[in-house]
């Protein structure tokens, strides 16, 4: 297997790769879980039960979403950086950042439908406020116009400038945290996330991004060595294990194992990031990932629903924002009325639902 140091031609995959949509599959199945907790029931009346162990896990989310979202990047552009076509590439890219900013503020407004003023909602719309549950639409919609232009520099960068790259942006965020940026408060927010505010910093979920990009473009040099890919498994595992195991020793070192659970599980820590939440949050994302990438093609058959909602997660968020704000809150009116059970069983359905819903448009696409 060639070293990261050099600037080989990167093998290509065409088509999808299932694991991969299965890894992404899952992401999106813990969010809409804890979406569905959260706009139906309420974090502060989820029974204890439910924060530990259910709702803990669904902060695998997040950092397993991103992270896919660099590994996607790498196994499906890194190897076209330097052809001529690029630029079209990269337009493609910048599209689909458009069109996911679109549906960003569209869904901000059926997130805060009919429970805010029209003036909040424009508010929010114009960047004056955030929204909370289709917040991270809005960190993809901007990262997408960045990340399409380091993208040729990083495939000829050797490996120790990208890890420096990680380490460099991970402590420059952390610096950044206590700067003000001269009162304005959304500007931190979308840069280096602000405790005030449910964003997405651009600055601070940007290693993880490069840490997508390296898993990815590892198991591009894997692809079609047994040997190879299982090392990589095992690294993913391997590495998800110590990080989780640290955060379990840094919280019975602090004293109170489950407060610490609990506190990830109430998002503490999660904006900005923190060193408890990143290693739960991290080290849990990459031990699915491993897993999925062990089960391969197997595994995503078996999940089947998981993987079409990861083949196309931009329709899944869609119809899982729409189901929760437009028809279970506001048309039926079930939130605040319907038991923690109830709302996780809902959950399971959107999941379905959403995977049925993608087969059903690709189906009625095929056969028009």
């Amino acid at each position: 297997m060639p070293s990261f140091n050099e600037v080989p031609v990167l093998p290509r995959i065409e088509g999808r790769v299932e694991a991969i949509d299965l890894a992404r599959g899952i992401a999106i199945g813990l969010m809409i879980l804890s979406h569905t907790v959260s706009g139906l029931v309420g974090i502060p009346n989820v029974p204890e039960w439910g924060m530990v162990p259910v709702h803990l896990l669904t902060k695998f989310s997040s950092s397993l979403f991103i992270t896919v979202f660099g590994i996607a990047l790498a196994v499906a552009f890194l190897p076209r950086t330097q052809n001529e076509d690029w630029p079209q590439r990269r337009l493609k890219l910048w599209l689909r950042g458009l069109e996911v900013w679109f549906w960003y503020k569209a869904l901000t407004i059926v997130e805060m439908l009919p429970f805010y003023a029209p003036a909040d909602i424009l508010t929010t719309l114009l960047y004056g406020n955030f929204a909370i549950w289709v917040e991270i639409l809005g960190f993809y919609a901007i990262a997408l116009v960045w990340v399409p232009l380091i993208l040729p520099l990083w495939a000829k960068a050797p490996l120790w400038s990208r890890l420096a790259a990680i380490i460099g942006f991970t402590a420059l965020s952390a610096w950044l945290q206590g700067f003000d940026f001269g009162g304005h408060a959304i500007l931190k927010a979308l840069l280096v996330d602000h405790p005030d505010y449910y964003a997405w910093g651009q600055l601070s979920r940007a290693p993880l991004i490069f840490i997508g990009l390296l898993i990815g473009e590892a198991a591009l040099r894997c692809h079609g060595e047994q040997g190879a890919q299982r090392r990589l498994v095992l690294a993913l595992i391997a590495l998800g294990a110590v990080m989780v195991g640290a955060f379990y020793a840094l919280s019975a070192a602090q004293g109170d194992v489950y407060a610490a659970m609990t506190a990830v599980a109430n998002n503490a820590g999660k904006h900005p990031p923190e060193l408890a939440f990143m290693l739960f949050s991290v080290g849990g994302a990459f031990i699915i990932l491993g897993l999925a990438l062990a089960g391969g093609r197997t595994a995503a058959r078996a999940l089947l629903p998981l993987t079409l909602v990861g083949s196309d997660a931009l329709k899944a968020f869609i119809f899982h924002i729409v189901m929760i704000f437009l028809v279970l809150r506001f048309l039926l009116g079930l939130n605040d009325t319907i038991t923690y059970p109830q709302a996780l069983g809902a959950g399971g359905l959107l999941i379905l639902g959403a995977a049925l819903w993608i087969w059903l448009t690709r189906w009625i696409t095929a056969h028009r």
